[in-house]
């Protein structure tokens, strides 16, 4: 049962019968006396509460009955609703408890997707104390491309494992190289949205004068250099997840028309005065620390609510460091296929040696030690003097190394090497060589338009 607590007739009605239409049973109060008499009743599933019970417009009714709630209910999900919508008012609501904030008038389908978003999460089982198999979690959930058994890596499989079905936004935070990104493919591969379009977007790497053109799209004509149309990150996501990476770089103004895309699920291209809906699941990531950048000024706190439903905070390598060996493991069986090399493998001893590396740039830094080594060793077993040669002795990054038989070559020049080796090894199937070099598919899509190597989207 969900209760509508609203002192407006019309609105009961309007929500009342989109609800039931959706196969609800509903409830209606008119102001605090009568909700509490409800909520004594019947405890609901779900509360939708507008935020004034009277000629007040601070919202000041609602957040008291919220907090009400909240204290007496603490197991009920509360979703704020109000035709005075601020944002002051949003980030009180939420940080009292409410898990959305939606104003009139309202899209029936977002109003729709909140609930049934919010009641998933409010349903599912709590957290198991002690951290699951590794095995069991992969009899459940599609993580063949997340490598390791440690503790703090089963729970968050596991936790994204029990989010993933939901429509949640979900932000996943940690250093540089952690994996961010397999972890947002993994959300979208175990949600109801796997067969629908996963689109990432960099947005540190886009202008703030690029970024409504990016995401948005713009219609031709509507400046200088628009040819012709094009569509937005959001509407090529539309069904599926829009994967928002860096979102920390993000400058204020481009984070005011992100949050009205997150908030109304609407957006305009550039150029047009019509409005697109767009039906998306958000996943964010940032190395950045958010909250304080929220204290500082620089991150919007009320956009800061929005995407952070769900935390997802990612180990560092060196808080993990069982999970090493295994990870140089599964680098080296991936690359020998693609060097032809069966034999290849690692010694014990190198192994263990791995375990005690000082990793600052995490799985990503561990995975260009370990190809170049695979690269450049001529042995079917590669030692720790093997690996010794290609671990930097200070953090600053080399730009090049020096091959005996060719000279000076840069990182992007191996990289490019291996990719197209990879792609004749494996006739272009894109799928297959992502499997083979430990990467997604995206990224591998994006490491062939960078280095100009021709592929056909299809082969796969």
């Amino acid at each position: 049962m969900l209760l509508i607590i609203d002192d407006d007739i019309a609105v009961q009605t309007s929500l009342s019968l989109l609800l039931r239409r959706d196969g609800f049973t509903v409830k209606t109060a008119e102001n605090p006396v009568q909700a509490l008499e409800a909520l004594d009743a019947e405890t609901p599933e779900l509360v939708l509460l507008d935020m004034n019970f009277s000629i007040e417009t601070s919202g000041e009714e609602g957040l008291k009955m919220l907090n009400m709630i909240r204290a007496g209910y603490p197991a009920v999900p509360v979703i704020l609703i109000t035709g005075w919508g601020t944002i002051d008012l949003a980030v009180q609501g939420m940080k009292a408890g409410a898990k959305d904030f939606i104003t009139k008038p309202w899209q029936n389908d977002y109003v729709l997707q909140s609930i049934r978003t919010t009641l998933n999460l409010s349903r599912q089982k709590p957290a198991q104390p002690l951290s699951p198999s590794r095995q069991k979690l992969d009899q459940q959930y599609q993580f063949e491309h997340i490598v390791g058994e440690d503790p703090k890596l089963l729970d968050i499989l596991e936790t994204i494992g029990r989010v993933s079905p939901t429509d949640a936004p979900v932000l996943i935070t940690g250093e540089s190289g952690t994996g961010k990104e397999l972890i947002a493919e993994a959300i979208h591969q175990n949600s109801r949205r796997r067969g629908k379009p996963f689109v990432k977007v960099n947005l540190g790497g886009i202008s703030s004068t690029l970024f409504e053109s990016e995401l948005f799209g713009h219609l031709r004509g509507a400046f200088t250099d628009a040819k012709s149309d094009r569509v937005g990150r959001f509407e090529l996501a539309n069904k599926g997840s829009i994967f928002l990476d860096e979102i920390g770089d993000l400058d204020l103004s481009s984070q005011v028309k992100l949050l009205r895309v997150l908030q109304d699920r609407t957006f305009e291209p550039l150029g047009s005065s019509r409005s697109k809906s767009v039906d998306v699941r958000v996943i964010c990531a940032t190395n950045r620390n958010l909250e304080e950048m929220v204290a500082k000024g620089t991150f919007r706190e009320d956009l800061f609510y929005r995407i952070n439903l769900i935390t997802v905070k990612l180990p560092a390598l060196r808080e993990r460091p069982d999970d090493i060996p295994p990870l140089v493991t599964y680098f080296v069986n991936n690359l020998k296929t693609i060097y032809e090399r069966p034999k290849l493998n690692v010694n014990p001893s190198a192994l263990k040696w791995a375990r005690n590396l000082a990793l600052p740039g995490n799985i990503r830094q561990l995975k260009n030690i370990v190809e170049r080594t695979v690269l450049l060793s001529t042995k079917d077993e590669l030692a720790i003097s093997d690996f010794q040669k290609h671990v930097p002795q200070s953090t600053v990054r080399q730009e090049s190394i020096r091959l005996p038989e060719i000279g000076t070559i840069t990182l992007d020049e191996l990289e490019h090497q291996m990719i197209r080796r990879a792609m004749d090894f494996y006739n272009n199937r894109v799928s297959k060589v992502a499997r083979a070099l430990g990467i997604t598919r995206f990224a591998l899509y994006r490491r062939l338009e960078k280095y100009g190597i021709p592929f056909d989207g299809n082969a796969d």
